[in-house]
């Protein structure tokens, strides 16, 4: 792709002009290279975010986790914090993300969205002070359901589990439920990945992170990926990005 390119790790979406228009799909994949298209090219108000690119997902696959990855991600995450005026991990104020996969061609088996990252029993705290407990609550469960099935490969049926606190409350959705409820359920939810996996879901927002972005470069050699790549004739050696955006309140 060429040298300036390819020592290019992260790319953050109001910054996306140090990629040739041409190359944007290729080098952030076909999610980040919308939110850059949306953010600078439209002028839509897009929230915050950065992408990992597809060439340090072709490093992860071919020798493991790069050196020196944890401090860009660390930078990066510095860079978001002072873009929205919040810090991830802060339990006053807490800063929360999506973290999504986006390979340069649309194709199945790449992991869904991990919502909420961030949020622990610190964070959650502080998010229900901003908003209120029964939001930050919900907010929690959507976190653990999508982190424990995207990133830990849970099979236990966290839905069916969230679908029977629902009827037994006597409600009609999730973010109904009373506040005691919703803590109940994120206590089942905890526990089924524990009994399952043998690991709780990471408290610290770092890790949270970290594990994230693997898991969206691990899911590029995923069975079902593989085998659409061989059917439509995609290269192998494409790899993914990983894009990470602010969430609004967690929602």
């Amino acid at each position: 792709m060429g040298d300036m390119i390819d020592s290019i790790r992260i790319v953050f979406t109001d910054n996306a002009g140090v990629v040739p228009e041409e190359m944007r799909c290729l080098v952030l994949g076909g999610k980040g290279a919308a939110l850059a298209e949306m953010g600078t090219a439209l002028s839509l108000p897009v929230p915050p975010g950065f992408t990992v690119v597809t060439e340090v997902c072709r490093q992860y696959l071919a020798d493991g986790w790069p050196v020196g990855l944890d401090e860009d991600l660390d930078q990066a995450v510095a860079g978001l914090e002072e873009r929205t005026g919040r810090r991830l991990g802060d339990p006053g104020d807490p800063l929360l993300v999506s973290v999504r996969s986006g390979a340069p061609v649309s194709m199945p088996g790449m992991l869904d969205t991990v919502l909420n990252l961030g949020l622990n029993d610190a964070t959650t705290a502080g998010l229900a002070r901003i908003t209120d407990e029964r939001f930050a609550l919900d907010s929690q469960r959507r976190f653990l359901v999508s982190y424990a099935k995207v990133v830990m490969g849970i099979k236990a049926d966290l839905g069916s589990m969230v679908s029977r606190a629902v009827e037994a409350a006597g409600v009609t959705r999730e973010a109904d439920l009373a506040p005691d409820e919703q803590r109940s359920l994120v206590a089942d939810i905890e526990r089924a990945v524990v009994e399952e996996v043998g690991e709780p879901v990471p408290k610290h927002p770092s890790e949270q992170l970290r594990r994230a972005v693997a898991a969206v470069f691990e899911s590029w050699r995923g069975e079902r990926a593989v085998a659409y790549r061989k059917v439509e004739g995609v290269a192998d050696e494409m790899g993914t990005a990983c894009t990470v955006q602010a969430m609004v309140f967690g929602n």
